[in-house]
């Protein structure tokens, strides 16, 4: 019995948290409290939507050049997070890929706000989807 309780207890402790899956209201809410602006916020819950679905924990298939993109917003490891496997990475993030996996998602907000701000909302293969009339966020504020 106690090799049992040894065996769960050990899997307990390697194994990862579940992910947080946000909704388009939780995550503006969430971003705005972070200091992302309201006027912002439709593009960047947009943006989730259809990068991760909400995941926090979404790690995408690789890509043709070996990287992988991680976490809510889909930060991609060649560029802007250091790869668990120790992969080349320019890291403009300053950020380990795994932090973007968090159910904390302040690194990836600041991550995803700093590729916007050096390569636009075209950074995103589905800003094409984001970047037409959005619906107004401020029904996840009443």
């Amino acid at each position: 019995m106690k090799f049992y309780a040894a065996v769960i207890l050990l899997f307990a402790l390697t194994s990862p948290g579940l992910a947080k899956i946000f909704n388009r209201c939780s995550l503006a809410r969430e971003m705005f409290r972070l200091g992302v602006p309201k006027s912002e916020l439709p593009q960047w819950t947009c943006i989730a939507k259809h990068e991760s679905s909400f995941n926090t924990a979404a790690i995408g298939p690789a890509n043709t050049d070996g990287s992988h993109d991680y976490g809510i917003f889909q930060i991609n490891s060649r560029y802007w997070c250091q790869p668990p496997n120790g992969g080349h990475s320019t890291n403009g993030c300053g950020v380990q890929c795994r932090d973007l996996l968090s159910d904390n998602i302040s690194r990836s907000v600041s991550c995803a706000r700093k590729v916007k701000s050096q390569q636009g909302w075209k950074a995103w293969a589905v800003w094409e989807k984001c970047s037409g009339k959005l619906p107004s966020i401020d029904d996840c504020f009443k």
